[in-house]
């Protein structure tokens, strides 16, 4: 436990009783421990507060933690001693002064607990912030590496799966919400705003990201920013969201018929535009079936794109294929495996991620599909469930 400081300021150590069996955050933190006797380290800083959230499970900010062989050590601030004690039990933690500075705290640490060697997330910790770590402990050797958190982060265990799996739930909760209350008047930026608030009724924390909504050939890029152009300037909606449940994410696409005589029957005399969508969106739709089918641990992740990029390929639509097929999901709305056409990543059991192949047409449109897949032991999952067969996206705005 960390001493008394000085001028009389307490150094506030939490510790609350151990649990009867190793938590999800014990058992993260027992793996990343491997890597200081294969690296030679006496600890790890981890810095990224998505790391520290990891690995502890706690929501704050402006926190750092010290992982070392034996001894684990939260850096906070009195802003988060109780929530400390409640997100993280059994946790110990240091509470700095409010006249201290993070990384002051975090230094004297460091040298009382005798470290010589210490490891850091480069890819995250700021030039000038690892110039001043480095001047505060001049006894330490520093040894930076992007991605050893972000590494076992790429398979999900139980717990991660369901959080994520809650995500899923809460965004089409959100989406049952959108769908009946469009309107013909509505704006792109109106509709946008009001699925974010969706996602917060639905039971979200809040939107992985700003919603994408995009009308006609706006559909055409990939990332369009929400403007005051509106439902009734375009037969086609396309809507790309996700929500945040505490930690973890969903992100989902569809896309909407939004007039009424662009008829989702077969059978129905149907506009050329109409026709010109259903044989996109079909062509679109067959690519995805194509990757999920591709999907299972030990394949290459560039394989399944690869899958779905031939069949649009093959329907003359190659050069319209602009982006990756997929991106991992978790903590963050992008992160590994990476699916895409250059892509070194081998997939695996546990690995959750996007399947999201797309066709934009520039001055027209475009078609994008996106759902949700766990790789399991023998195939994989789709978490995702809003429908998506070609009768199912028509709307009568």
């Amino acid at each position: 436990m960390a001493d008394r400081r000085a001028k009389g300021e307490p150094s506030l150590a939490l510790r609350a009783g151990p649990k009867s069996a190793m938590d999800d955050f014990t058992r993260r933190r027992q793996k990343l421990k491997r890597c200081l006797k294969e690296e030679g380290l006496d600890a790890l800083l981890l810095t990224n507060p998505l790391s520290v959230s990891y690995l502890t499970g706690f929501s704050g900010d402006s926190s750092y933690l010290i992982l070392g062989a034996k001894q684990t050590l939260l850096v906070s601030d009195g802003r988060y001693a109780e929530q400390i004690t409640e997100e993280c039990p059994g946790l110990e933690a240091h509470i700095r002064p409010p006249e201290q500075r993070l990384q002051e705290a975090a230094a004297e640490q460091l040298k009382k607990m005798r470290l010589r060697t210490v490891g850091f997330e480069s890819a995250s910790l700021a030039v000038a912030e690892c110039e001043g770590l480095r001047a505060l402990t001049p006894a330490i050797d520093w040894k930076g590496k992007p991605d050893r958190v972000e590494k076992l982060r790429v398979i999900k265990d139980a717990t991660e799966i369901q959080q994520i799996r809650e995500a899923i739930r809460i965004a089409e909760r959100a989406f049952e919400m959108f769908r009946p209350m469009l309107r013909p008047s509505d704006s792109e930026k109106e509709l946008s705003d009001a699925l974010e608030m969706y996602i917060r009724w639905a039971g979200g924390t809040c939107s992985s990201f700003p919603a994408i909504v995009a009308v006609g050939d706006r559909s055409a890029r990939p990332h369009a920013r929400p403007t005051d152009r509106r439902i009734s300037d375009a037969e086609l909606l396309l809507v790309d969201w996700g929500a945040c449940e505490r930690f973890y994410k969903s992100d989902l696409t569809r896309v909407l018929l939004t007039r009424k005589n662009l008829s989702f029957s077969r059978t129905a005399r149907k506009s050329r535009a109409a026709d010109k969508l259903e044989k996109i969106y079909d062509v679109v739709l067959g690519a995805q079936e194509q990757a999920l089918r591709a999907i299972r641990p030990g394949v290459k992740a560039n394989d399944v794109d690869a899958a779905a990029r031939k069949f649009i390929a093959e329907a003359g639509y190659g050069q319209y294929f602009t982006h990756g097929l997929g991106h991992g999901l978790g903590l963050q709305v992008h992160e590994a495996p990476a699916v895409r056409a250059n892509s070194t990543d081998i997939l695996q059991a546990g690995m959750v991620f996007t399947v999201e192949p797309g066709i934009y047409l520039p001055g027209w449109g475009g078609v994008r599909i996106e759902d949700d897949v766990l790789v399991t032991p023998d195939g994989c999952e789709v978490l995702t469930s809003v429908a998506k067969d070609w009768t199912s996206i028509h709307v009568g705005a």
